[in-house]
């Protein structure tokens, strides 16, 4: 063992008898329960609500897909009934099972925003999906007990904001080892929220996050198939059902993140405990380093790619029939997610840099309806998929961590090589969306829901102001055929 590998896995691992981060659990607790709507910033309610509107969006395109359809079945088998609404049907169930369903709906073309690291050590775009697991717990409690829309920002704000800086304490073995961060962590969002909309006491908020812990689960050998929405979908559901039990009495342990035998010692075999006490709120993740929205189905890895591809193809007109073949290369952390280089349907393509350079190289846009497996599996697509060389280069790995540094190089038949790099991508902080810009994805993927225009641009202005809204039913009453 390296030194410097020694001096990583001391840095995160505490002495197994030592009061490390003591009381830590129930600082979490003491934010989530005293924070109030007028103390969140105005940038902050206003970056948020371009990830509400997304949220929402890409649930309305994954209640479509064919996860989707499985997840409505199978809930139409239980018969359940409830007040809950499963966004782009008309079924309403209890909470946790909409929980679930959206959960599902918003990942499952992996096309929702995505938790930016702080630390150099972080994998940039690999902590988590900070929505998915958040926004539906939140919509669906606040749904059913007629709450206001700035009832549901707070809570969604609270669950984030939690969710992200545990992402951001946990040691990166959680990851790098096979976790997925969103399943995990986003367990915690959906309780965080949930407790603070159900105005739960502080010993019973413990005992909901201990719960919701104990149920943190998510593996990333299952990425490029329906497993991987379902991870997000269970968080949401997890933290539902981690309030019921906790209010019903249910006994749990009062320090479940700090504890030897907690969260972060088990799932990552350390923490860093400056990286979450005394920084919840403080910055808001969505503030510092922010949230980036997804202009493209895909995982997040491939979008600082996309974005310099896309333009280096304008600029230079390049036409497919020029392109000899493609480097590109970035750090090795990438390709260590981005791991179907000859892929066959359409999830995993969303894993796959060959395939995303491709795509834009024959149709001069990714969006929904070219991640679809008869697009995948086209002759063109797959020929082209083949001259796509993707691997790590040492100027990216250079760069650290901490950005998505991808360099291209586009090798053209008659012997010119046209070059570009990018470190982030359209729709992150350093580029990053307008509300109308996140309003025009939306539609997008309402359109491809076959979803009413009379209610898509009503969704709009509604979440444009959803701090107006007496009653989240208003909301969720255009999202429900």
């Amino acid at each position: 063992m390296s030194e410097n590998t020694k001096a990583s896995i001391e840095k995160f691992t505490p002495d197994i008898e030592s009061k490390h981060g003591e009381g830590l659990t129930r600082e979490v607790v003491q934010f989530i329960r005293d924070i109030d709507y007028d103390s969140l910033p105005d940038e902050l309610i206003e970056v948020g609500k371009k990830s509400i509107l997304d949220g929402i969006g890409l649930a309305l395109s994954g209640s479509v897909a064919e996860s989707g359809r499985i997840v409505q079945q199978y809930l139409k088998g239980q018969g359940v009934s409830g007040e809950a609404t499963v966004i782009g049907t008309g079924m309403r169930v209890p909470e946790r099972f909409a929980a679930f369903a959206n959960g599902v709906g918003i990942h499952a073309d992996d096309y929702d925003d995505t938790q930016l690291a702080v630390g150099p050590d972080r994998v940039y775009g690999l902590l988590t999906h900070p929505t998915a697991p958040c926004l539906p717990a939140a919509l669906a409690i606040a749904e059913t007990q007629d709450m206001s829309g700035k009832d549901l920002m707070l809570a969604y704000h609270i669950g984030v904001e939690v969710e992200t800086k545990v992402a951001e304490a946990i040691s990166p073995r959680h990851y790098q080892h096979g976790f997925h961060a969103t399943a995990t962590c986003g367990t915690l969002a959906a309780a965080s929220a949930a407790s603070r909309l159900l105005g739960l006491d502080e010993e019973t908020t413990l005992r909901a996050l201990a719960i919701a812990a104990s149920q943190s689960a998510g593996l990333r050998e299952n990425f490029g198939t329906m497993t991987k929405p379902f991870h997000a979908g269970r968080s949401s559901e997890s933290g539902v059902v981690a309030t019921d039990f906790a209010r019903a009495g249910w006994t749990a342990t009062d320090k479940i993140l700090e504890s030897p035998r907690g969260f972060f010692q088990a799932h990552g075999g350390g923490y860093m405990l400056e990286a979450i006490s005394g920084k919840l709120g403080s910055p808001w993740t969505f503030l510092d380093p922010g949230v980036s929205i997804k202009p493209n189905p895909s995982g997040s890895l491939t979008h600082p790619g996309m974005t310099k591809m896309m333009e280096l193809i304008l600029e230079h007109d390049i036409k497919p029939e020029q392109v000899d073949y493609v480097d590109v290369g970035t750090n090795h952390n990438m390709p260590n997610a981005l791991i179907h280089h000859r892929p066959k349907n359409e999830l995993q393509a969303k894993f796959s840099m060959e395939f995303c350079m491709a795509i834009l190289l024959l149709e001069r846009r990714g969006s929904l309806p070219e991640f679809t497996d008869e697009v995948v599996n086209r002759a063109d697509v797959q020929e082209m998929i083949g001259r796509v060389h993707f691997g790590v280069h040492p100027e990216a790995e250079a760069a650290g961590y901490d950005k998505m540094t991808t360099i291209i190089d586009i090798h053209l038949k008659d012997g010119r090589t046209i070059s570009g790099r990018a470190d982030f991508g359209k729709g992150s902080p350093a580029n990053p969306m307008s509300y109308d810009e996140a309003a025009d994805k939306f539609r997008g993927c309402a359109e491809f829901a076959g979803w009413s225009k009379e209610k898509t641009e009503a969704l709009i202005e509604a979440v444009r102001n959803l701090e107006t809204l007496s009653s989240v039913r208003e909301l969720t009453k255009l999202m429900s055929a």
